[in-house]
């Protein structure tokens, strides 16, 4: 029987055929460059559709395709390159699915946006992608400027962090990332000082307030309804910092990149103790009961906010966001609610272990069904230029932002002018994270532009810096993980959530055939595809 997956891959493999055959015979009109350099002058009109991040209303939110941001983009950019950009919305949730549907029907967006290399590796070895490197030095001088030197392969171009060593083909481009802070572990720093207890600084004294917080209910809420520790069904991400603190923090580069699978950590030595100190607090009732159920942050979001949740691991500012406005809204419903980050969590070693995010943050790459890729290139070359980031990072000033002591200080903008995503991260292509210019002025002006003290934003961000490191980079091409990568994400969630939730007596046995049959499911394919093409970085 074929399933819906191999459906989508058939079709995909017809299109993308019909595609490439296609974009042989289109020739593209010729672009005039300017002696000198500089800008490209004198194009023909030209239209781009742009992939926008569709992240809900929730929190005030704006239609990601109409409002006073995209208005300012398609004013802008026509008058200035000639281009009419569109804006094609797609659910931030569901990107992968959402992509492969309109990548097997033909139609979609010239410019997309992903984090997830294996699913560009998938297009690439269809032929569905357009190679960008016989033109980036053309089209995109600003754009190559802009993301310099590739801070994790020194003497190498950033934009090139994806070409292809045998092909010297670049089908994909990375965001320059300025804030690498990743994941951190909030905790009611009211309930502790109710129970007198200072703010956990390892492992088990993080046991011991979780349990302290489901015995002595501090919050006054009812034992039975206190939940000291929640997640959704991304239990490797919301349990991330307590997980990676158990791998080995002296692995080699080579054992880290090889092990390290569709992005997860279950392969690499030590994981499968941090698993197991979670099935202990699971069934001791410290972890949310309906995890399992949870399949978005929704959930977990509005038990932080009623106040029955004592710990959450997240995005290192998630709590202080306006948007989800946890802290914010967990104040309104429980005067004096505060929850503070922490680092407890310590390799056995004791080495703290933890993982910062790579310099490079979304990925953008151009289907070669693009009518115009010379236009989808100069868009986002348009994009990396100062003026332009800056304003979409901030709005304008007096609606998105006032100066304060010579720097920015952003503030709740009204109506349309609501950015959606921090910094406006989903326009601004080419950056992740506010660029002023100066490494303090950002920091400063990032810890001001949240409506929680700034401090608070200063511990968070040091904290989940704090002894982190990112995974290897290692400048090869890859492709079979782009094959297996929705099916073994899945079987991934299943496996944590299994091995979580089961008895104790049981977890050896749950885990060890999890893995067995997550190996089997392609896992083990990938792993030997990226032992046999390591190489030293």
């Amino acid at each position: 029987m074929i399933t819906k997956r191999e459906k989508i891959v058939f079709l995909m493999c017809a299109v993308l055929a019909v595609s490439v055959l296609t974009a042989a015979c289109k020739k593209e009109t010729p672009v005039v460059q300017p002696e000198g350099g500089g800008a490209v002058a004198q194009q023909p009109l030209a239209e781009v559709n742009v992939e926008v991040f569709n992240r809900g209303t929730d929190g005030g939110r704006s239609d990601p395709t109409k409002n006073n941001y995209t208005d300012w983009i398609q004013e802008k950019i026509l008058k200035e390159e000639n281009i009419k950009v569109n804006f094609i919305s797609i659910p931030r949730s569901d990107e992968v699915p959402a992509l492969n549907n309109m990548m097997a029907a033909g139609n979609p967006p010239d410019i997309c946006l992903t984090y997830d290399l294996g699913l560009i590796a998938n297009y690439r070895d269809l032929g569905g992608l357009y190679d960008m490197a016989p033109n980036i030095d053309r089209l995109m001088p600003d754009l190559d400027k802009f993301l310099g030197e590739d801070p994790m392969l020194p003497g190498r171009r950033f934009i090139l962090r994806s070409r292809d060593a045998a092909t010297g083909a670049v089908y994909s481009i990375p965001a320059r990332r300025m804030n690498t802070a990743r994941i951190n572990t909030f905790i009611r720093k009211d309930w502790l000082d109710k129970l007198g207890l200072g703010l956990p600084q390892t492992t088990q004294e993080f046991y011991e307030a979780m349990v302290a917080f489901k015995e002595k209910d501090p919050g006054g809420i009812g034992k039975d309804r206190v939940i000291p520790m929640t997640s959704s069904t991304g239990s490797r991400w919301n349990f991330g910092n307590l997980l990676e603190s158990f791998i080995d923090p002296n692995l080699s580069i080579k054992d880290q990149w090889v092990n390290t699978v569709v992005d997860r950590s279950y392969l690499l030595p030590g994981y499968k103790d941090g698993v197991r100190l979670l099935n202990k607090m699971y069934n001791e009732g410290l972890i949310d009961k309906d995890f399992p159920l949870q399949r978005s942050d929704d959930e977990p979001f509005a038990r932080l906010k009623s106040g029955v949740v004592g710990s959450y691991q997240h995005n290192y500012d998630q709590l202080y966001r306006d948007s989800p406005g946890v802290q914010r809204d967990l104040e309104q419903n429980v005067p004096g609610g505060l929850f503070v980050v922490i680092d407890p969590f310590h390799h056995p070693s004791g080495k703290t272990v933890k993982y910062a995010y790579d310099a490079a943050g979304v990925y953008f790459f151009i289907p070669k069904t693009a009518k115009h890729p010379d236009a989808a290139m100069r868009y986002v070359n348009w994009l990396s230029r100062f003026e332009n980031t800056n304003f979409l990072q901030l709005g304008p000033e007096g609606i998105g932002w006032d100066m304060v002591d010579g720097v920015p200080k952003v503030k709740p903008a009204p109506g349309l002018w609501i950015q959606n995503s921090p910094q406006n991260i989903d326009y601004t292509i080419p950056i992740n994270g506010l660029e002023l210019g100066d490494p303090a002025k950002n920091m400063q002006a990032l810890a001001n532009s949240y409506n929680v003290d700034p401090q608070l934003i200063y511990d968070a961000y040091e904290l989940s810096l704090k002894n982190a490191r990112p995974l290897p980079v290692i400048p090869v091409v890859l492709s079979e993980a782009g094959k297996v990568q929705q099916t073994l994400l899945d079987a991934g969630d299943v496996l944590m959530i299994e091995s979580i939730t089961c008895p104790p007596a049981q977890f050896d046995r749950v885990w060890d055939t999890g893995i067995q049959n997550w190996l089997a499911a392609g896992a083990e394919i990938v792993r030997k595809e990226r032992e046999e093409k390591f190489i030293e970085p």
